[in-house]
């Protein structure tokens, strides 16, 4: 341990401090050693004897709010900051320590508010500066920490920015955006600058006819992006987007597609995966590029200044190790954490025909357990999740959606997993108590999602008057919608599911479940998905250097339909027991390696016999050496 030197530490503890009464981070950096031993014995005491949580975002429970379908307030059919003030108690309650706010600023709304185009203002429909003000305070006020949604790839084409960067080819922010003249084939025909497909729209490249150039957009028309390459583009980036909020006391932020800053701007031709296709799919030209690094550095010395923590959504998940280390290293002064994508997208693989493969529990399990042997040794840290505002409702991917039975079942089932393992503990607002995706039947004018939108416009110039492929378009839009995720949040059994008042049209249909799955229904049901939620919540704080630091170990690695692991700690040992599967499996019971001495901690079933699980049934079982 070499260049630790504690009582520096302690010293800096008391003069220095941070947010909350903890460490600061840049202080926890300069004693990186000190890190090293996270959750070991020597942490767990000093953490106990100084009565502050050193690492208090490690052990935090996060809760991401998608403030268009959370809470309406004023009757406009759009849910609103003063919607998610009047809920704060109720996120208090459950167990929350932050939440996660979704990008409340200024925007056309052409990706719901992540085509930016003021940062410092408020989309009028969500409230005001002063309305998000108040939110922050009220957050803190109850002990409770505040993120915002950081969006720094690209802005919406009507910021100010893009207006002057557009406006000439001599403008002084031309090269605060990416711009290419057009390239020629033999017939003297004009065509973008290479062939990169966007993520929303082909392809990424849309003529300006008033300059008479190209701008580059990885997303959608009206989504430019940055040049980052740009250093008086980055600085008025940071000023605008992350001091500015800083300033206001907002303790992190979440950092949409932070690993797209930097791109391979010599622009050269995508690989030909489709032949005969004009674009093609370029993701390893425009991210992890070669100062991507640099320039995460860069930004995270604004963070360090105000003690905040970055979580980062690190899109197209790095499948070497020593890669995603780059990035969450607390030696390299990146970000605190990010987001494993593949987990989410676990039972929305498609097969090799039509439809979703079926779902496969010993891949999950890989993959999840590769995840929390990744921090094992190392001074990075993680994330646990299952759901986000991009992808569907997790109880609907792994199947357990059949029966409103199946669905408190299995979500209990899920939350047991969550809550048992390592890292940061994000929840998306409504799995708390069990939504699941909109029905099949919608048709596709339910649908608000830009993505779903344009495969829908295409479909029908496609399929022209052939209804067998419309359906086969709809069931695909279905399949992997984002609405799945934004649908209006279900606060009790009346109208509209208590978002907006009776008579109130809301922005997105109200999913048809809503009187049996809301809040009222749930809430002091010692039955209910909420309650067993919050049950988990306490048990997981309680022993928390067992669940968010013990060390991990799989078992029955090959098992096609139980996810069984242990976590170890001092002594204690916790066994998770899941049956992912609709039907009984026979179970041996508690390996030896256990040990002989133990309990069965929680279950979500009323099951007595131990040698058999029920359908859906969790089994959360502690043990003392």
């Amino acid at each position: 341990m070499a260049g630790f030197n504690l009582a520096e530490l302690l010293i800096e503890f008391v003069n220095v401090g941070g947010k909350g009464g903890g460490l600061s981070n840049g202080v926890l950096l300069r004693h990186t050693q000190f890190l090293d031993l996270a959750g070991s014995s020597v942490t767990s005491c000093l953490i106990t004897s100084l009565g502050f949580a050193i690492f208090w975002w490690k052990e935090a429970v996060v809760y991401e709010i998608y403030p268009a379908s959370f809470k309406d307030s004023n009757d406009d059919g759009v849910g609103d900051i003063q919607g998610i003030i009047r809920k704060l108690d109720y996120l208090r309650d459950l167990g929350v320590d932050v939440i996660s706010l979704c990008p409340h600023y200024q925007s056309p709304q052409v990706d719901m508010g992540y085509d930016i185009s003021d940062y410092n203002r408020i989309h009028e429909p969500y409230g005001t500066l002063e309305d998000v003000q108040t939110l922050i305070d009220e957050t803190h006020a109850r002990g409770m920490r505040i993120f915002f949604d950081l969006v720094i790839n690209h802005s919406s084409n009507l910021h100010k920015f893009f207006q002057e960067s557009r406006s000439s080819k001599d403008n002084p922010k031309r090269d605060w955006y990416f711009w290419r003249p057009a390239k020629y084939d033999a017939d003297g025909y004009p065509h973008p600058p290479n062939n990169w497909r966007s993520h929303f729209t082909v392809p990424a490249w849309t003529w300006d006819q008033n300059t008479e150039e190209y701008y580059l957009h990885i997303y959608a028309p009206e989504m430019p992006d940055f040049n980052w390459e740009n250093e008086e583009c980055r600085q008025a980036i940071y000023e605008t987007a992350v001091i500015f909020w800083l300033e206001r006391g907002i303790d992190g932020f979440r950092i949409d597609t932070v690993n797209k800053y930097s791109k391979d701007v010599s622009f050269p031709d995508a690989e030909i995966r489709y032949p005969g296709e004009e674009t093609q799919p370029a993701s390893s030209y425009y991210r992890n590029g070669p100062r991507i690094h640099e320039f995460l550095g860069e930004l995270r010395r604004h963070f360090d200044r105000y003690d905040a923590i970055s979580v980062g959504e690190l899109s197209s998940f790095p499948r070497v190790e020593a890669e995603v280390i780059k990035f969450i290293s607390a030696r390299a002064r990146q970000l605190n954490m990010v987001f494993n994508l593949d987990i989410a997208k676990f039972g929305q693989e498609r097969g090799k025909r039509k439809g979703l493969q079926p779902f496969v529990i010993v891949d999950l399990k890989r993959e999840m357990s590769r995840w929390q042997d990744f921090v094992s040794g190392t001074d990075a840290w993680i994330t646990i999740f299952l759901e986000n505002h991009d992808n569907i409702r997790s109880i609907s991917r792994f199947g357990a959606d059949v029966s409103l039975e199946d669905r408190i079942l299995g979500g209990k089932l899920l939350a047991m997993i969550l809550t048992a393992m390592t890292g940061t503990l994000f929840l998306y607002q409504g799995q708390e108590i069990g939504m699941t995706n909109s029905p099949r039947s919608w048709p596709a004018e339910e649908y608000r999602d830009v993505k779903s939108v344009n495969k829908w416009i295409q479909a029908q110039e496609r399929c022209k008057e052939s209804q067998e492929c419309l359906d086969i378009a709809l069931e695909d839009i279905w399949e992997h919608t984002r609405d799945h995720a934004r649908l209006p949040m279900q606060w009790d059994d009346g109208e509209n599911a208590g978002f907006s008042s009776a008579g109130v049209t809301p922005w997105i249909r109200v999913n048809d479940d809503w009187k049996e799955t809301n809040v009222g229904k749930q809430i002091k049901d010692p039955n209910s998905l909420l309650e067993f939620w919050k049950k988990l919540l306490r048990l997981r704080k309680d022993y928390k250097d067992l669940f968010i630091y013990g060390h991990y170990e799989l078992l029955e690695a090959d098992n096609a339909d139980l996810f069984v692991f242990m976590k170890e700690a001092h002594g204690k040992r916790s066994l998770t027991v899941i049956n992912m599967s609709a039907d009984k499996k026979r179970w041996k019971g508690p390996p030896s390696s256990f040990g002989p001495n133990y309990k069965l901690l929680l279950q979500n079933t009323a099951n007595a016999d131990e040698s058999v699980l029920s359908a859906w049934e969790g089994r959360l079982y502690l043990s003392s050496s």
